[in-house]
């Protein structure tokens, strides 16, 4: 090898090693790129909605089939085969309170039927009532939330009316609620009334810190101005969230769990789906699916 080529060969060789070093000192100096759902990791935990895929287990059932399927959490719809009722007397509800304390499942709240659309001021006092009694329940079997819902608008009423209705009963129950330690969610549901600009203006009346929003992932809620815009109608009182099967392409669920994510939103995403002869291994397809939307967003 002549002299020439050798002093290049070294020359390379320096000029090499002082760009490698260069690298790793500005690596070093840089912090390491991270993806954005580890800069901002997702604190929404996953649940069940015992409608309709639950709708026949008992509470060792639901425990054991939540478990295996690692969901975190439940909500107990009124008059499913649990039999979470305001029936239960105080050993009932305590051995219930006991059985989830003492499993890896979170009773995360009842789901109950009760709405205050009625233009007959007797049935609104008596679904008020009976409201009461709900949220007592919650309490005494340890549940923090009671969801509720709107349920339509009465033809021979003026829907500012209703709407104004509901929330002022919403107010009165939340304030009850809220002496029980137990929140109260707002399905947005019904015919028109699940119209997101609708459910707003009941929150606006109801003005309670612990009435919020169940977001139910209805195809309305892209009617409008659309889905962010609805969305952002809401999002400072959304306390939990209902998602039908998340492979459906009409519905934007990956948007979804990134706005619910920007918002901070700590809560739980309920599964609410058909039931199926494979239960168990129909969820754990729906938490594979809903684990890989936290990883996009």
């Amino acid at each position: 090898m002549n002299i020439h080529r050798r002093q290049f060969l070294k020359s390379a060789g320096l000029a090499l090693g002082a760009t490698a070093a260069l690298g790793r000192s500005a690596l070093a100096a840089e912090p390491a790129r991270q993806p954005s759902f580890i800069l901002h990791p997702s604190k929404m935990k996953l649940g069940i909605v015992t409608y309709n895929i639950a709708k026949d287990w008992d509470v060792p059932t639901l425990i054991k089939n939540c478990t295996e399927a690692k969901f975190q959490g439940a909500e107990l719809r009124t008059s499913h085969a649990h039999g979470v009722e305001v029936s239960l007397n105080k050993e009932k509800r305590e051995e219930v309170k006991k059985r989830f304390r003492n499993s890896a499942v979170e009773l995360m709240g009842l789901g109950s039927a009760f709405d205050y659309h009625t233009p007959d001021p007797a049935k609104l006092r008596a679904d008020i009532a009976a409201t009461k009694e709900y949220i007592v329940l919650a309490h005494d079997v340890g549940a923090p939330g009671v969801k509720v819902r709107p349920n339509g608008f009465p033809a021979e009423v003026p829907k500012e009316k209703t709407l104004e209705q509901i929330g002022r009963s919403l107010r009165e129950v939340g304030g009850f609620a809220a002496g029980h330690g137990v929140q109260i969610r707002l399905e947005v549901h019904g015919k028109e009334t699940s119209l997101v600009p609708n459910i707003k203006s009941i929150m606006d009346t109801a003005d309670h810190p612990n009435v919020g929003v169940c977001w139910n992932s209805n195809q309305s809620d892209l009617d409008g101005e659309g889905f962010d815009r609805n969305f952002d109608l809401l999002k400072k009182k959304i306390f939990t969230c209902h998602m039908r099967d998340l492979y459906l392409d009409e519905y934007p669920f990956r948007k979804l769990l990134t706005r619910l994510n920007e918002s901070g939103f700590s809560g739980y995403c309920l599964a609410e789906i058909p039931e199926s002869q494979d239960p168990v291994r129909v969820l754990k397809y729906f938490r594979s699916i809903w684990l890989a939307y936290q990883n996009l967003l």
